[in-house]
């Protein structure tokens, strides 16, 4: 079972007191390569329409955790609850037919394929299912990223970090996904690049769709993710809403430094002094 965890109140609200339905629930997960164990029981969930973001230094399990949850690397045991649907032991090809997409570490666009053509492959399931859907999916993205229609024709490998960016997440969501997983997204952009990245995750987080963000760059995670789950050596060692984490906490937990925790500190602070950035209020909007 899961190393003793330090914080008394679940992910999604304080004991005793109903929280958002999770949309996702990781329970006690194992998992690793060949005779290695990289999670030694990883527990948490992830609020419908919210964003949850695991955070751990390097060597931590994060993206071994975000690969468990896709399907790439399988379970040992445990268990992982998409809608209440155990996936578990399903191929990530059902679990994206069931809801789930995929940003992968290092956004992995095909160069050599058109913007359109990458976008075209995220929404194969979709396409072998019911290919009538697929003309107003694509419209959507191109709706929600005007620089993916302004650049459909223009080979993946020649546009910006930025924009690989933009068209790694649209082509997650062209799939019409409940939940996308985001991993390292800020990794190898310039500071230019993930200003646009953070807006256009912000952007995605207001229309109701539910993120799970791993991100080694934990000032820009914090921008982001409405609960924080602290990683080490394959546990959750710490979870909490981000408006009750404090720097002091992060310190603790992920060894950081005082110019990290002066960073991560302004980000904790931007964030708690909006309460309407809480996850369950996006789904609210995204209704009216």
């Amino acid at each position: 079972m899961n190393a003793p965890h330090d914080s008394a109140r679940s992910a999604h609200g304080a004991a005793g007191t109903p929280g958002p339905e999770p949309l996702l629930v990781v329970e006690d997960i194992t998992a690793g390569f060949g005779a290695t164990t990289v999670l030694h029981g990883v527990s948490f969930e992830v609020p419908r329409g919210s964003i949850g973001g695991v955070f751990g230094l390097n060597g931590a399990g994060k993206s071994v955790t975000m690969k468990t949850i896709a399907g790439i690397v399988p379970a040992r045991s445990g268990r992982i609850l998409l809608d209440g649907q155990d996936v578990t032991n399903l191929s990530p090809e059902k679990r994206v037919a069931m809801g789930m997409g995929h940003v992968p570490q290092g956004r992995q666009v095909f160069p050599d394929l058109t913007v359109e053509e990458n976008l075209r492959l995220g929404a194969y399931t979709m396409r072998r299912k019911d290919k009538s859907r697929y003309a107003g999916a694509l419209e959507s993205v191109f709706a929600r990223f005007p620089v993916l229609r302004d650049r459909r024709n223009q080979l993946a490998g020649t546009m910006s970090g930025g924009q690989q960016a933009s068209l790694s997440v649209g082509r997650a969501l062209v799939n019409e996904p409940s939940l996308i997983l985001v991993d390292e997204p800020s990794a190898g952009l310039s500071p230019v690049a993930q200003l646009e990245l953070n807006e256009v995750l912000q952007t995605v987080a207001e229309t109701g769709v539910t993120m799970v963000l791993v991100e080694q760059n934990i000032a820009f995670g914090l921008s982001l993710v409405d609960t924080a789950h602290l990683l080490q050596t394959g546990v959750v060692v710490h979870s909490s809403p981000v408006d009750e984490l404090d720097d002091d906490t992060l310190a603790t937990h992920l060894g950081i430094g005082k110019v990290l925790q002066a960073a991560t500190g302004k980000a904790l602070a931007a964030r708690q002094s909006i309460p309407a950035q809480k996850g369950p209020r996006r789904a609210d909007r995204s209704a009216s």
